[in-house]
């Protein structure tokens, strides 16, 4: 008794015997369109052949007569009667034979044509069916010539505005929103990999000198330990977005109240250590008042950060940076000055762009991204601000963040 499996099992031997073309689509777009040309031209010429075969077989070859003839009846009286026969024409028996052996011919000749038809039925099927795969074989040809890294190819398929023309926009689409994401993460992560390094950079240099200074209070220390708890708390905070980025594909946005003077201080106060090892003076010029803005304090802080680690860096010993903040009508501003080496007007635009450097080599060597002032400028217009920069080669710079006051802002 067999299995019920053996019938299947003979099937996948089967095909596994089959050459890796015969499984294609083309090759069964092949077959489709040669079986229906064959079909076709069966069709055609046997109709043909039939049609032509009962219009020669009906045609007669004999002919009926009508003959008088004069005989006597039974009573010996003279009588002229009709009488009818056939006649075979010679010269239709003799067509007849011509047209039985024309149909022989034309039999074999059909059989021979349809032949003939077959064979080209499947170079034809094969040629249309390569025109038709065309346009999958160029989508197949980009999508694997694109890697995770380069996602800038387009099919950019021309022709007809088909099924398959769409099948390639469509694709061609998914590509650009697979960029854009992509492109998105990276960003993120180039941001975030820059501005931890910021609240290391502050915790470094403020436990460096607690432990470097062998008569530090416990003034001395609880202060150095405020600093590294709110630069902690800021790298908490970027950790935080990071993972909210990793789950759901956007970036944590926050809506609340914080106060630009006293970011301003706490800025200070934790840049105080750095700025003191590179011998610098660090110094904070704050409105009394207080200067509420409504947005993401923790972004506002980070744009802030990097501008006064960009002046710590860039400012030459014995020199002075000033942190301030005031208040001019509706808008609070909080600006970052100082004494380094200033940048040119015409370079002024192309600061802010992303991955900008300036001296390159310099930069490598200092392992910076050029993504600070980028980093800058995307927080203050997020938060409907803009960016002042006055700045001259050799004369230093001074960034001025201009933000919207508060709704709840009292006057």
């Amino acid at each position: 008794m067999t299995s019920p499996d053996q019938p299947l099992g003979s099937t996948v031997a089967v095909a596994a015997r089959l050459p890796g073309w015969a499984g294609s689509i083309r090759f069964r777009l092949m077959v489709l369109y040669s079986v229906l040309l064959f079909g076709l031209a069966t069709v055609v010429v046997g109709g043909i052949y039939a049609g032509l075969a009962r219009s020669l077989e009906d045609q007669d070859v004999s002919r009926t007569e009508e003959a008088n003839i004069l005989f006597m009846d039974r009573e010996g009286r003279d009588m002229i009667g009709t009488i009818e026969f056939e006649v075979t024409d010679p010269l239709a028996l003799f067509e007849r034979e011509v047209n039985e052996q024309a149909l022989d011919q034309l039999r074999t000749y059909a059989f021979g044509a349809l032949g003939l038809l077959f064979v080209g039925s499947l170079g034809v099927g094969w040629f249309v069916a390569g025109l038709v795969l065309r346009p999958v074989g160029r989508i197949t040809s980009v999508a694997r010539d694109i890697q995770h890294t380069d996602l800038s190819r387009r099919i950019q398929l021309d022709g007809p505005d088909d099924e398959l023309k769409n099948l390639a926009d469509t694709f061609d689409e998914m590509l650009g929103r697979l960029d854009d994401a992509f492109e998105s993460q990276r960003e993120f992560i180039h941001e975030a990999s820059h501005e931890l390094r910021n609240p290391l950079a502050v915790i470094r240099t403020n436990v460096d000198v607690a432990l470097a200074d062998p008569d530090s209070s416990v003034d001395d220390l609880r202060s150095a330990s405020e600093v590294v708890g709110r630069s902690a708390e800021r790298m908490s905070t970027l950790v935080d977005d990071l993972l909210v980025y990793a789950r759901h594909g956007t970036r944590a946005t926050r809506e609340e109240d914080f106060d630009l003077a006293e970011l301003a201080h706490h800025l200070t106060e934790e840049f105080a250590a750095p700025a003191e090892a590179c011998e610098l003076d660090l110094v904070v010029d704050v409105s009394p008042e207080q200067l509420p803005v409504c947005g993401d304090g923790p972004a506002v802080r980070r744009a802030v950060a990097n501008l006064l680690a960009n002046a710590v860096r860039l400012a030459p010993p014995n020199t002075k940076v000033t942190v301030s903040a005031s208040r001019l009508d509706g808008w609070h501003s909080i600006s970052v000055t100082d004494e380094g080496p200033g940048i040119a007007p015409e370079d002024h635009l192309r600061v802010f762009q992303r991955f900008w450097r300036g001296d390159r080599s310099l930069a490598r060597q200092e392992g910076r991204s050029g993504l600070g002032l980028t980093i800058v400028r995307q927080i203050v217009e997020a938060h409907g601000g803009r960016v002042d920069l006055s700045s001259d080669a050799g004369t230093g710079s001074t960034f001025v963040l201009w933000f919207p006051r508060s709704v709840h802002a009292r006057d």
